[in-house]
């Protein structure tokens, strides 16, 4: 009897990877290169995403990727299927499949959403000259454009627990060591108020997300500045534009119009930075879109 339940755990594992590869290649054909911010070309072959898109839009290697499709890939992580399911624009149900075909609970009810909605993806992939990232009610990154990466350095160098907003400003960890110097013109407090005072308010509509619990305890360990403003911060601000001064290593200063657009009913905050046209600091953002961020030629 033991034997029999061992093999049935195994044959059911087995049609969870089966189903997560299947699923992952048909969704991966299904999604437009356009609508993924792509530029299609004549001489392309796939209907869909290839797969080293997918794995630059999930922040995976093209490998992993394709040990998940093979089925070569055993048990991925929530983190990665909810990567996954942002980069293949998914609807909450198929997110919910995927992660169940993974053997995984799929996120609840009374926490923090990480989902993305395709028409905001779409939106933001069809503004590729402008840098946006994409931020849960807990300022997590949840998704961003190569011009945020030129601007801002690559988000997918930094674990994914550590892409919050928080943890950069307050934190000792990845986040805080890849953050650029940035100066607001408001002032650095009142940046830094705002954020916590964004995650008190989050943190009362969200008291069962177990990740944001965790990250406020953390922080009001390590940082005497976030747990002052913890125990002081009563309302979340407002956010308004706002101009802030970059500090870029390789193109220096640029001064930007800082916006965050509120997602309705989605409870994300898309961040934007633009410069007015035929100015010093837009003839910068150009250089970018060129460049990448790098103004020298890449190592062999």
């Amino acid at each position: 009897m033991a034997s029999s339940r061992s093999d049935s755990r195994s044959g059911s594992r087995s049609d969870s990877r089966s189903d997560f590869a299947a699923l992952l290649r048909a969704w991966r054909d299904r999604l437009s290169p356009a609508d993924a911010g792509f530029t299609v070309t004549d001489g392309r072959r796939a209907p869909g995403l290839r797969r080293e898109e997918l794995a630059q839009l999930a922040g995976l290697s093209v490998d992993y990727v394709l040990r998940l499709e093979q089925r070569r890939a055993k048990n991925p992580s929530a983190q990665v299927a909810g990567a996954l399911a942002r980069a293949l624009q998914l609807s909450r149900a198929e997110r919910d499949q995927l992660y169940r075909s993974a053997g995984l609970l799929p996120p609840q009810d009374g926490t923090v959403s990480t989902h993305v909605p395709a028409g905001i993806q779409r939106l933001a992939a069809r503004l590729g000259d402008v840098p946006i990232g994409v931020f849960t009610a807990d300022w997590t990154l949840v998704w961003w454009n190569t011009m945020w990466s030129a601007l801002l350095g690559d988000a997918a160098v930094v674990p994914a627990t550590e892409r919050n907003l928080a943890r950069a400003l307050f934190g000792n960890g990845a986040a805080h060591a890849a953050m650029l110097p940035v100066r607001s013109e408001k002032g650095q407090g009142a940046f830094e108020a705002s954020i916590v005072a964004d995650l008190k308010d989050a943190a009362s509509r969200y008291p069962a997300d177990v990740q944001l619990d965790r990250l406020v305890r953390e922080l009001r360990e390590i940082s005497g500045a976030f747990a002052h403003l913890w125990a002081t911060e009563t309302a979340a601000a407002q956010h308004t534009t706002d101009r802030k001064t970059i500090r870029h290593p390789e193109i220096g200063d640029i001064l930007l119009d800082c916006d965050v657009l509120i997602v309705p009913g989605a409870d994300l905050r898309m961040v934007t930075y633009t410069a007015a046209a035929g100015g010093s600091d837009a003839g910068k953002l150009d250089l970018l879109r060129v460049t990448g961020g790098r103004t020298a030629p890449a190592p062999p």
